[in-house]
Formats: C-alpha cells, structure tokens, sequence
C-alpha cells in the first residue's frame, strides 16, 4: 500500500499543527509558564526561528523566516515572507516527506495567528537578531 503524498497529507497537517498552536499560543498569552501534558509549553514547541537568505536552497529568489516544527522526514515548517520593515506580506505552512513537499498559503484566521506570533519574535527581537546573524558575516 502507498502512502499518500505530501500534497494529499498537507492540509490535515496544517490543521493539526494551527490547532497545536492555537491552543499553546492562547496559553503562552494568558501566562507563559503554563504548559499542556501533551503539547509542552509554546516556547518548547518548534525547533528553531531562522531566516534563510535567497539563493540558499537552488532557485530560491526571496529570503524567508522559517519557523521549523519538525526535521528530517517528515518536516514541516511556517514560513514568513517580510517587506524591508519585517512586517509580514505572505505567510505559507510546508510539509515535507522525502524527495516531496507541498504548501499551502495561510488566509484568515490562520493567517492572524501566525502573523501575530511572527509580530511577537520581531517584538522581542528575535527576527532582527537571525536576519543579522544570516546576513553578516
């Protein structure tokens, strides 16, 4: 039996995923220290919060924030594209599994989540820190 491909699996996935954060994010706001059993705490939910340069990975044009949830196979990850202020004009999640992936462009109440998240790494200062430490050498 074949497994389906990523494009088959990436909208479930995307909505377990915004469920997941949803719920840590909504908790993360009311007191940071709170936790889920299952789920852990906001802060311990991705793996990383990078920007890749364009030109990183063959025929990427654009720069991007990444927010990777998990690596290897399968990954999958929100991705951030920014005007020069780093405010936030497109915002996609992708899955990928082994030589596949696929995408889906974030709208609605999707969207404002993960624009907000992302408002919340640039007010802290996070997303100027990882566009320096990528652009500088």
């Amino acid at each position: 039996m074949n497994q389906p491909n990523c494009k088959e699996r990436v909208s479930a996935e995307l909505r377990g995923r915004i469920a997941d954060l949803r719920k840590l994010w909504k908790m993360n706001c009311e007191d940071p220290e709170q936790s889920d059993e299952e789920l852990g705490n906001f802060s311990e939910y991705g793996l990383s919060f990078a920007y890749v340069p364009p030109g990183t990975w063959e025929k990427q044009k654009r720069g991007y924030f990444r927010y990777q949830l998990a690596w290897g196979g399968p990954s999958d990850e929100f991705r951030f594209f920014t005007n020069p202020d780093f405010s936030v004009y497109r915002a996609e999640y992708c899955f990928m599994d082994w030589f596949d992936g696929a995408r889906r462009i974030l709208k609605g109440r999707n969207y404002d989540l993960m624009t907000e998240i992302f408002e919340d790494f640039r007010d802290c200062g996070t997303v100027e820190h990882v566009y320096r430490e990528a652009t500088t050498e």
